[in-house]
């Protein structure tokens, strides 16, 4: 337990030292329009298009997480021939055979 305290943080100490790396350097400010300044580096959206690609972007990552997460912790499949109980009866199975032997 004191192992995994000492890597988190650590790991902390870490990203936080590697901030100033990733915000953008001085010319980049410039370059970049005003809701992007200091974010990134490089040149910033050629066309109104990039942030309306951004925006659709976002929201299917956001959908994605949403019911992936709400899928994984309750996936209401209820039909027995379904494939996960071939997982989850397996160690059942496995149980039950052991205390008949």
């Amino acid at each position: 337990m004191r192992n995994i305290k000492k890597f988190s943080l650590a790991t902390i100490f870490a990203l936080i030292g590697s901030m100033p790396s990733v915000l953008a350097c001085e010319l980049c400010k410039q370059n970049q329009p005003k809701m992007l300044k200091n974010i990134t580096h490089g040149t910033g959206p050629q066309s109104e298009w990039d942030y309306v690609i951004i925006i659709i972007g976002i929201i299917i990552v956001c959908l994605t997480l949403f019911y992936s997460v709400k899928f994984l912790v309750r996936p209401q499949e209820k039909d027995p021939d379904h494939i996960k109980n071939i997982v989850v009866n397996e160690g059942r199975l496995v149980n039950e055979s052991d205390s008949y032997s």
